[in-house]
């Protein structure tokens, strides 16, 4: 017999299927064929005039893609071997270029921050802490990470084979997944290791979106667009990803039924039944496997999501980072240092990773903190890098790790140029496109506040900008000011 909770999920769910509307949502459908892999184009037609690009509307055009030859650090020492090297051009090197506020592999969407359907209302979501969501917002929050996990993306497929094994692309190697899934793919690819040819050849020193100064910036897109497409999906355009304020935590405070999951009583690793998220089922977390294999995650099944927070590795993490410790790496005024890998010192982005001491700041610190402590203290899917995206934490975490980095970029407002053109680790350059985003983004493009991209973060804000209630006992709620009256209408 269902809990009450989970019955009261399924019928959230049911009412959001019935009223679903299709999502425009790495690899698009379109591209994923051998025409387009042959031809290494993708520049997909817009369904709002039938041009590709949409370019009879004026929303882009279909352009050759051009990469940056900056020299790349000597970390990775590899050329023509990986299918992420000067991303996208292994599959792609014409793609839609959008105008104006357009975006999207069709240019069909709004850039981050606009909305309409000439994208030209401008408006600044806030991105609010997990504690101060009414119960309602909790259980809509919930629902709509359940109907991502159960929904496929309409648009979007996922690769399981390299460029080489799909006999540069007369043998198609994609799969269908759901739209959370997706997200979870993509944060594998992108830190999965380098396959050299055969079984157990990889290199393991490589990561296109972790260890160096893209680790931000790619995170910040990748929660946007996750925002993106949690907007389509549900038809939710006010929907923001709430995040989880870990300073001084003595435990998983998220970790409730009502919220991420509950620990089971029957095994301390799994999620309790109490929770929709004891059904989901993880990808891509065999790291190991698919390295010894030689091969790529195939986005098959591999079992139940787990987590067993505070039964971690103590050697590794003493302890949930600190204010103090948060405070310390704010104070860093580098974004980043030297070789800018992990051994970097000093480096703000490298202690806010959690490979810098959030006490010394000295890089290949003996201990993780800040952001990789949370990881680690996790003990279950969230533990490994590749497979992390498959506990919705990681959502929560990220924006608050994000939160930070958009503390750090206000408090410093460091100059363009801190960030490095050249000589960083492979992947990370400025002008480098994110792998695998399509559409393309560059590194630079995230180095930019949050403001600029349309989200701001209660946390960050002046009291002055702020209402504050009390909803129940020691329960806080914060909004804009601008948002009384929608709490007023709650409150009725």
């Amino acid at each position: 017999m269902k809990s009450p909770i989970a019955v009261m999920w399924s019928l959230e769910i049911i009412c959001f299927l019935l009223c679903f509307v299709p999502s425009y949502q790495q690899f698009p459908r379109m591209c994923a064929t051998q025409e387009a892999l042959r031809t290494k184009e993708c520049c997909p037609t817009w369904e709002g005039d039938g041009s590709a690009c949409g370019a009879s509307s004026g929303r882009g055009t279909c352009e050759d893609v051009v990469v940056s030859a900056q020299p790349d650090g000597p970390q990775y020492p590899f050329s023509g071997l990986d299918d992420r090297e000067k991303w996208p051009l292994v599959f792609y090197n014409r793609t839609c270029q959008c105008t104006e506020n357009f975006m999207g592999f069709n240019c069909g969407d709004c850039m981050f921050g606009y909305f309409g359907e000439n994208c030209n209302e401008r408006r600044e979501s806030l991105r609010r802490n997990i504690f101060h969501l009414s119960r309602a917002e909790r259980i809509k929050l919930v629902s709509y990470l359940n109907l991502a996990k159960q929904t496929i993306s309409r648009d979007y497929v996922v690769v399981t084979g390299t460029y080489r094994e799909m006999q540069n692309g007369t043998n198609p190697m994609f799969a269908e997944v759901s739209v959370y899934d997706v997200f979870v793919w993509m944060h594998y690819y992108v830190s999965r290791n380098a396959l050299l040819g055969g079984p157990g050849n990889v290199w393991t020193d490589v990561d296109f979106g972790h260890w160096a100064p893209a680790f931000l910036p790619w995170h910040r897109a990748y929660l946007l667009h996750w925002e993106h497409e949690i907007r389509k999906l549900t038809g939710d355009m006010s929907f923001t990803t709430p995040y989880w304020d870990w300073r001084d935590a003595q435990g998983c405070d998220v970790c409730t039924d009502e919220l991420m999951g509950d620990r089971s009583t029957q095994d301390p690793s799994l999620i309790s039944p109490g929770s929709v998220f004891s059904s989901w089922r993880v990808l891509c977390s065999q790291a190991q496997d698919y390295s010894a294999r030689g091969v790529l995650c195939d986005a098959t099944e591999e079992g139940p999501l787990r987590r067993n927070p505070g039964n971690h590795n103590r050697n590794l993490v003493e302890r949930l980072p600190t204010s103090d410790d948060v405070e310390f790496t704010l104070s860093l005024t580098n974004y980043d240092t030297g070789p800018m890998d992990r051994s970097a010192n000093m480096s703000f982005r490298n202690t806010l990773e959690g490979f810098g001491d959030p006490q010394t700041g000295l890089g290949n610190s003996s201990r993780l903190g800040m952001h990789a402590a949370l990881h680690v203290y996790m003990n279950g899917s969230m533990s490994s890098v590749q497979g992390s995206a498959n506990d919705p934490i990681f959502l929560l975490h990220h924006a608050f790790v994000d939160c930070l980095y958009e503390q750090w970029l206000r408090r410093h407002r460091p100059s363009p140029n801190q960030y490095p053109e050249s000589n960083a680790p492979i992947g990370h350059n400025s002008e480098y496109h994110m792998a695998p985003f399509l559409p393309l983004h560059r590194n630079q493009d995230f180095f930019i506040s949050s403001k600029d991209l349309g989200y701001e973060y209660t946390h960050l804000l002046d009291a002055s900008e702020l209402t504050y209630e009390c909803l129940c006992k020691e329960k806080k709620f914060y909004l804009l000011k601008s948002e009384e009256p929608r709490l007023q209408q709650q409150r009725d």
